[in-house]
């Protein structure tokens, strides 16, 4: 599936538009399209710390894809076609938990799908490779979760290693009952895209890691007033600073998807 008319990159990065500034030097627009249809944005690739990277706005650079409108396989199948074995996936999260603060980062290792009517896998049955059982017991790849959490220590930025990130349909948020609900289940934080872009990934044999921002307590966890669109932007855009310092730190920090011991890249060959 990787096209030898194509730039190639090592890593990808979905993100906001704030992250195009990343770049070393200039970087290359690419526009792709896909047998699932249109990624929600041209692909930018550049060098960061000397590693190649592809970036996308994963809801578009001008924010124009509500969460369950994103093309989550059109994303992933762009990025493989770019050659990237390694995805880093930042995004905003409530928080769950009274010890986890607004400012704070959490690498997840466990999700739980809360969400409806997504399209969810490549394993369709017009593509001729029958259906797919794919364990997804540890969905997070462990050799990235571990570059990440070192690298926000490095950076003094206080980091949760490990965490259990619900994702909800969206774009609503959660009512009180249910962000009681899910802090009741014992999950960390809560999240509107995180299921399928981490589960996709999987199928596709790619490493996936999540670094979430939290932005706020959920729905008015404990004495807080219950959140809003305006006060989970204004403290993303307070803390988007030290998520692209742990970007610019962690890229050269990551071992090279050959070295990787762990099993995230088990179907890779299924694509090509």
């Amino acid at each position: 599936m990787v096209k030898d008319d194509l730039p190639q990159a090592e890593i990808g990065i979905f993100g906001g538009s704030g992250f195009y500034d990343l770049f070393e030097n200039n970087f290359q627009v690419v526009n792709i399209d896909t047998r699932w249809g249109h990624p929600s944005d041209t692909y930018s690739i550049g060098t960061i710390g000397g590693r190649s990277v592809a970036f996308l706005p994963r809801h578009g650079h001008e924010h124009s894809f509500a969460p369950g409108e994103v093309n989550y396989r059109a994303n992933l199948w762009g990025m493989r076609a770019l050659g990237v074995k390694q995805i880093i996936g930042p995004c905003s999260v409530g928080s769950l938990c009274l010890d986890i603060h607004p400012g704070d980062f959490v690498v997840c290792d466990q999700y739980v799908d809360r969400t409806k009517g997504r399209a969810e896998t490549f394993f369709t049955h017009d593509l001729g490779k029958g259906v797919q059982h794919l364990s997804n017991a540890e969905p997070y790849c462990k050799e990235m979760r571990k570059v990440a959490v070192a690298s926000c220590k490095k950076l003094g930025i206080p980091v949760h290693d490990g965490g259990t990130v619900v994702t909800i349909q969206g774009p609503r948020f959660s009512t009180r009952a249910e962000s009681e609900w899910y802090a009741k289940m014992g999950w960390s934080c809560v999240n509107m895209t995180q299921y399928p872009e981490a589960y996709l990934a999987r199928e596709l044999g790619l490493h996936y890691c999540n670094v979430s921002l939290v932005t706020d307590y959920d729905a008015g966890l404990g004495k807080y007033a219950a959140v809003t669109g305006e006060q989970v932007l204004k403290v993303f855009n307070e803390n988007l600073d030290s998520l692209k310092k742990l970007i610019k730190v962690m890229v050269p920090a990551l071992p090279h998807a050959e070295d990787m011991a762990c099993s995230c890249s088990q179907t890779y060959g299924l694509f090509e």
